[in-house]
């Protein structure tokens, strides 16, 4: 099998849509072997931050000398990346060995049993716990859920510890209309004795997860509670238990960053004290520190200055905009801007344009990608236009910021444009 022929064949699983449940998994997984079961697996899920602190967890781990393999989505550049050993994507050669393995065992699912067809997902999920499982063993894998949690692809294995991220409004139409809704979906990766590390704003969503992981017998190990951070003119502090770090400099901007980082270090310090992994502070900082992760504000060009941000909901947009206007003060921000489907664009366009100098819609190749005049119809901005080509418009921008956001899949797209005009200088 050609590479080609094999992406094809992943992307085709697109149009069977999104299929919440484990069973098709489970019986894949079975099929295989179970290699979910052979892995040093940590579980990150949550509404926002989940690539962040994946990354600030790798990077820490790498730093400490421990081989990791990630599993995240979407991808950024390449669809390799989404199955990751220290950063580096699997190969061509890597992927067509996974299809060529899970895709027979997929035929025989639809074939032979009741539960429908894997999708896109699921088949990149089963990929991921044959490679990590089965036939390139690592460290430890991190493994960030899809969508939602209870009913995700991912909630198949049994992790040494789970990490929350966040909680807010997304994918409503799927997880449900409230924060408690969705709340008791993220409940569902608790598994008993296995510690999280959460971060949660609202009270009833807290004293829920409370209440679930009573249940399980399981330790809580909360921001803001049992994890103090506190910012420091750029830098911040981060406190848990005896632990006490100091003067800790992201390169990443934003509180959102410095809470992600901080349940990342909490997450490393309590698998340390259980005995699960052999962690130098001074390392651990260091790969924190050092850490970025691609569309999370990134500077993808500086003349002229060119920021990158998959914001795609309201909590990531709030942090996007709260970074923007106390990293970049008293700039002109040009706005670019292209969501999909199932988001709620209203009030990510308000909040954006907030900070917007003038705002610009555009639409990209996505199958769930809205077209620019819908868009458009929702901007009340007084300084605002359509833009038929974004490449053009990218090409052309001489302003004083450029800020591209509103969908991760978005900035995908961006990135590897920016890429190719870099390749050919």
């Amino acid at each position: 099998m050609e590479y080609q022929e094999g992406l094809n064949w992943i992307h085709d699983r697109m149009k069977f849509g999104i299929k919440p449940g484990v069973k098709r998994m489970e019986w894949m997984l079975k099929k295989l072997d179970n290699p979910e079961r052979n892995i040093n697996g940590i579980h990150i899920v949550g509404t926002n931050g989940k690539g962040s602190t994946v990354a600030y967890m790798r990077n820490a781990l790498n730093r400490n000398g421990y081989s990791v393999g990630t599993f995240t989505s979407p991808y950024i550049e390449t669809f390799n990346e989404r199955i990751s050993i220290n950063g580096h994507p699997i190969t061509d050669e890597q992927l067509v060995e996974l299809i060529e393995i899970v895709k027979p065992i997929s035929e025989e699912l639809e074939r032979e049993t009741d539960l429908g067809t894997a999708t896109e997902f699921e088949i990149i999920t089963t990929m991921m716990f044959v490679h990590f499982g089965t036939i390139q063993p690592v460290d430890y894998v991190l493994v960030e859920a899809g969508l939602g949690a209870k009913k995700d692809s991912t909630n198949v294995f049994n992790p040494i510890l789970t990490v929350l991220t966040s909680i807010g409004l997304d994918h409503t139409a799927i997880l449900g209309d409230t924060l408690l809704d969705i709340t008791k979906d993220k409940s569902g990766v608790i598994k008993p004795g296995v510690p999280l590390v959460f971060s949660i704003k609202d009270d009833v969503s807290r004293d829920y997860i409370h209440k679930i992981l009573e249940e399980n017998d399981s330790k809580g190990i909360e921001l803001n509670r049992d994890i103090i951070l506190i910012p420091e003119n750029g830098e911040f502090q981060f406190q848990y238990g005896h632990y006490d770090l100091q003067d800790l400099k992201l390169s990443m901007p934003g509180r959102h960053q410095k809470e992600n980082a901080s349940l990342a270090i909490a997450a490393l310090i309590e698998l340390y004290e259980r005995n699960q992994v052999n962690i130098d502070c001074n390392l651990l900082i260091q790969g924190i520190e050092e850490t970025v992760w691609p569309g999370r504000i990134e500077v993808a060009s500086t003349e002229p200055l060119i920021i990158l941000d998959g914001a795609h909901n309201n909590e990531a947009v709030d942090a996007l905009v709260n970074t923007m206007a106390k990293e970049y003060p008293n700039r002109d921000i040009t706005v670019l801007f292209s969501a999909i489907e199932g988001k709620p664009i209203d009030t990510m366009i308000e909040k954006l344009e907030s900070i917007a100098d003038s705002f610009n819609v555009t639409e990209f190749d996505f199958p769930k990608a809205l077209d620019k005049e819908t868009v458009f119809e929702k901007v009340q901005h007084p300084v605002k236009a359509v833009v038929d080509d974004y490449k053009a418009f990218l090409d052309t921008f001489d302003g004083d910021i450029l800020l591209v956001t509103g969908s991760l899949y978005f900035i995908s797209e961006v990135k590897q444009k920016l890429n190719k005009n870099d390749d050919n200088q």
